[in-house]
């Protein structure tokens, strides 16, 4: 299995791409589902959301952020602690929109396969990779954009990678550089208000799920905007 690791900014259709958001897309959506939704599409932009949700998916709950911060008019966040915290979201669709994450996804549009993946997932990302088996993976580290480091990206695609070649490294030393990055020095007491310490412990929680995030393109929606449909499976 030949692996290449890409920016953000280098997104683009492959055989099998892994696209990585540690803080927080990517760990927030298995937690969406644990909470009871049913449907989880994936978008680029905000009105894109709104849009689907009025035209496509009336009663769709809006979640995601901007620069972090949540939207303005959206039903939830980009906090793993907000969904996990959350009494019940059974039923539910969930259009999803963030700054990195689901960019990637989106990019990725017409790719033989496509995982989104963090260290909650890490195991069954893994396990998903030597069962399909492609000859080459390209892994998306989204979090080395907006003028950040995105190791917590790159230290979660390794582990994945490494798991995937059939090794079994010491997961410590991968965890550790989350809170180092530059993204997760924001989640450090006294950060902004919308990056709660909290989040840090739930994004380095490694195999919290066992089940990995598969995305197709949505199907069924009578729309030009491109999206994105995120599942778990396995």
């Amino acid at each position: 299995m030949d692996v290449q690791i890409v920016p953000l900014a280098d997104a683009a259709p492959d055989e099998a791409v892994v696209v990585i958001d540690v803080l927080r897309a990517f760990t927030v959506e298995p937690w969406l589902y644990a909470r009871g939704i049913t449907r989880l599409v994936a978008v680029q932009e905000p009105g894109d959301a709104v849009h689907l949700r009025d035209e496509c998916l009336p009663g769709a709950l809006l979640a995601g952020e901007h620069g972090g911060r949540p939207l303005p008019g959206f039903d939830l966040g980009n906090s793993p602690t907000e969904v996990a915290d959350h009494p019940s979201l059974v039923g539910a669709t969930v259009l999803h929109r963030t700054s990195a994450g689901t960019q990637g996804l989106v990019r990725t549009i017409g790719s033989g396969t496509v995982l989104a993946a963090s260290f909650v997932t890490a195991g069954a990302t893994a396990r998903l990779l030597q069962a399909l088996a492609p000859s080459r993976v390209t892994f998306v580290i989204t979090g080395a954009s907006l003028g950040r480091d995105g190791d917590e990206d790159l230290a979660a695609a390794e582990l994945i990678a490494a798991r995937a070649r059939g090794e079994d490294p010491e997961v410590a030393g991968f965890v550790s550089r989350v809170s180092r990055s530059d993204a997760g020095r924001l989640f450090a007491p006294g950060g902004p208000d919308w990056a709660p310490p909290s989040d840090l412990v739930h994004c380095t929680a490694v195999d919290r799920f066992d089940r990995a995030l598969v995305a197709t393109p949505a199907a069924g929606l009578a729309t030009e905007v491109p999206a994105v449909e995120v599942q778990l499976t396995g």
